[in-house]
C-alpha cells in the first residue's frame, strides 16, 4: 500500500483524501503571506481538503539577475514559522543548497527539491538526513523511469530505522523552447516507485524564459490540466496560488488566482470521485 505520513494528521497515498499544496511562488510579506494561507485554508475548510501552505523563501534560480529572489532563508522562515504557529497549517518550502536542509527541517513541514535541482546528490541526502517529508520535482529534462535513481537517492539518506518520507512531483517536461508539455503516463509510472505522485499544475503551463528575461505562462489552462491528472489518479495537487497574480514579482503568468481556486478544487475533486475506483490501473 502506497502511504506517506506527511505530518501527524495528514497521510498521502491509497484511500486517503486529496492533498492541496498551495501558496505564493515566493513570500513577498509577512502579511501577504499569513493573509494568503488564511484563505486557501478556508477554501480547503469548505471543501474539505487537508493543506499544505507552500511559499519560497529565495528563488534562487530565476531567469534574469534582476529576478525578485524573496527575503533570504532566516528571514523566510520566520515568517513560515508564524503560518504554522498563527494559521495552524503544515508548510513547505524549497530548499536549493546542502546547508539549507537542516535549518529550514527545523521549521518546515515538507522540504521540496527544485526540478533543476533533483539531481543534486548532497542535496537529496542533506534533506533526507533531516527525517523530514522530502518532496521531489521531476527534472523537465528526465523520462518519468529516469525519477527511480533520484528516488534511491532519497531513500539512502534517511535516518536508519526511519520512515522513508517521499513525494514524486510531475511538472511538465521540455518540449522545444520556451515550452513544456505533460505526459500524463508518467504518473503511472512515477507512482509505482511506491510513494504518492504529486501533480504540479501551475508549473505544468510555465514558458520558461518565454519573455525574453522572465518566465511567462498559461494560467487559463491550470484547471484543465488539473483535472486531468485527477482523472488519471494522483495523490497530492500542487498549485501556486495568489491574490493577483499579474502584480506578482515570481510566477504571475502561471499562477492560479485565488478567486478561482474553490471552483477549481471542486472540479477535481469531482472528477477524481467519479474515476478513483480505476485510477492506477494502467493496461499492461
Amino acid at each position: 500500500m502506497i502511504r506517506t505520513k506527511i505530518t501527524d494528521e495528514i497521510i498521502a497515498g491509497d484511500g486517503q483524501p486529496l492533498v492541496l499544496i498551495a501558496g505564493p511562488c515566493v513570500i513577498e510579506s509577512e502579511s501577504f503571506t499569513l493573509r494568503m494561507a488564511e484563505e486557501i485554508k478556508k477554501v480547503c475548510g469548505r471543501q474539505g481538503v487537508p493543506f499544505i501552505f507552500k511559499a519560497s523563501f529565495d528563488k534562487a534560480n530565476r531567469t534574469s539577475a534582476n529576478g525578485f529572489r524573496g527575503g533570504g532563508m532566516e528571514a523566510g522562515l520566520k515568517v513560515l514559522e508564524k503560518v504554522k504557529r498563527e494559521v495552524g497549517v503544515p508548510v513547505l518550502t524549497d530548499i536549493h543548497e546542502s546547508y539549507q536542509a537542516a535549518p529550514a527541517a527545523a521549521v518546515v513541514d515538507v522540504l521540496q527539491i527544485p526540478a533543476f535541482l533533483c539531481r543534486q546528490t548532497d542535496l537529496l541526502l542533506a534533506a533526507a538526513a533531516t527525517g523530514k517529508t522530502v518532496n521531489v520535482k521531476k527534472g523537465q529534462f528526465l523520462a518519468p523511469w529516469d525519477m527511480k535513481n533520484v528516488v534511491k537517492k532519497l531513500e539512502s539518506g534517511f535516518p536508519e530505522g526511519g520512515e522513508k518520507k517521499i513525494m514524486v512531483t510531475e511538472r511538465g517536461s521540455s518540449f522545444g523552447y520556451n515550452t513544456l508539455v505533460v505526459d500524463f503516463r508518467s504518473l503511472v509510472q512515477m507512482r509505482e516507485f511506491g510513494y504518492p505522485v504529486v501533480f504540479d499544475a501551475t508549473h505544468s503551463v510555465q514558458m520558461p524564459g518565454g519573455r525574453g528575461d522572465s518566465t511567462g505562462g498559461q494560467r487559463e489552462f491550470v484547471p484543465v490540466l488539473a483535472k486531468a491528472a485527477a482523472a488519471v489518479g494522483i495523490d497530492i495537487l500542487f498549485m501556486e496560488v495568489h491574490e493577483n497574480p499579474d502584480v506578482a514579482p515570481s510566477d504571475g503568468p502561471n499562477m492560479l488566482p485565488l478567486a478561482q481556486l474553490e471552483e477549481t478544487l471542486r472540479r477535481v475533486l469531482a472528477v477524481r470521485a467519479a474515476t478513483q475506483s480505476v485510477v492506477y490501473d494502467p493496461v499492461r
